[in-house]
């Protein structure tokens, strides 16, 4: 592995353990330190596609350190290729790209054979906020859905998903055993914003079911994979609020994870892709189930 790429996930992981250590969860940070907000989708290319995974998560850190008023992010040639110009001073936040490049390796047997080898490369983007002369309509505010339809749309994308939900009792929790979910009445959460961010999350466990994407490894709250999985099921379900434009809320239960997130984080430079990259594909899944119900 090269040093170049070996320095990138180790100062991508650097910069959430700082976050974690100063006591904030970076997937949530911007809508308690920015007036960005539950109205701003996730952060968004040029092009205005939504950014993935461990990306994400870098965007909305920066967006909460310097206050971006924009979603928006590019490149400085991007900025310049559309007429604008990054402003004098303006330090950009970097990124990352996966790929692969073919390579001709030996195969054991003597013969050579092509192979894709994939790579992980850093670039810097700017927000809006640092750039000027752009087009009038990049820097137009995105209009908040309406409080009505977001909660009611947030309802129906949980429907959509099939998952058997059983509200009692006052734990919410999936049962893999039983494939379902648990979860405390509507009335018994203080806000309709913890409700959503509780059962998104569980939610997010539920797709990893051997029947789903067969992530879920262990039960054992003593096991490490335990841990893990909740970091995954945490960061889907800010994804996703961020996604159905409800404004995220941490769960108490997660505080007692930090810990543990931090010693896996600061042991594995890779673990935080691995789980940004799964919650990732946990939010793609439900997402899927919307599409298949609404051509049902």
């Amino acid at each position: 592995m090269s040093e170049a790429r070996t320095d990138t996930y180790q100062r991508i992981t650097d910069t959430i353990v700082s976050a974690l250590e100063a006591g904030t969860r970076p997937w949530m940070q911007p809508w308690s330190a920015t007036n960005i907000g539950s109205s701003f989708p996730r952060p968004l290319r040029s092009t205005g596609e939504p950014y993935r995974g461990i990306n994400v998560l870098l965007l909305w850190i920066a967006s909460a350190a310097n206050n971006f008023q924009h979603d928006r992010f590019m490149t400085y040639k991007q900025a310049q290729e559309l007429g604008g110009q990054v402003c004098k001073g303006e330090k950009g936040t970097i990124i990352v790209k996966y790929g692969t490049v073919t390579r001709s390796v030996d195969n054991g047997r003597g013969e050579d054979e092509d192979r894709e080898i994939p790579y992980l490369k850093g670039y810097t983007v700017f927000n809006l906020s640092q750039i000027d002369g752009l087009p009038e309509d990049f820097y137009a505010k995105p209009i908040p859905m309406p409080e009505d339809r977001r909660i009611a749309g947030a309802d129906r994308f949980i429907e959509n998903t099939g998952a058997v939900i059983q509200h009692q009792g006052d734990r919410a929790c999936y049962i893999p055993a039983l494939d379902m979910i648990k979860m405390p009445p509507f009335r018994a959460f203080e806000s309709p914003e913890a409700y959503y961010s509780t059962i998104l999350h569980e939610v997010s466990h539920w797709s990893g079911s051997s029947k789903r994407l067969d992530r879920l490894k262990s039960t054992d709250k003593r096991h490490h994979e335990y841990h893990f999985e909740e970091l995954v099921a945490e960061i889907s379900a800010c994804f996703l609020c961020s996604d159905l434009e409800i404004t995220a809320s941490v769960r108490p239960e997660s505080a007692s994870y930090l810990a543990s997130w931090l010693a896996v984080m600061k042991q594995d430079k890779r673990a935080i892709f691995r789980a940004a990259s799964k919650a990732q594909a946990a939010a793609d899944y439900l997402h899927s189930l919307q599409e298949k119900r609404a051509a049902a």
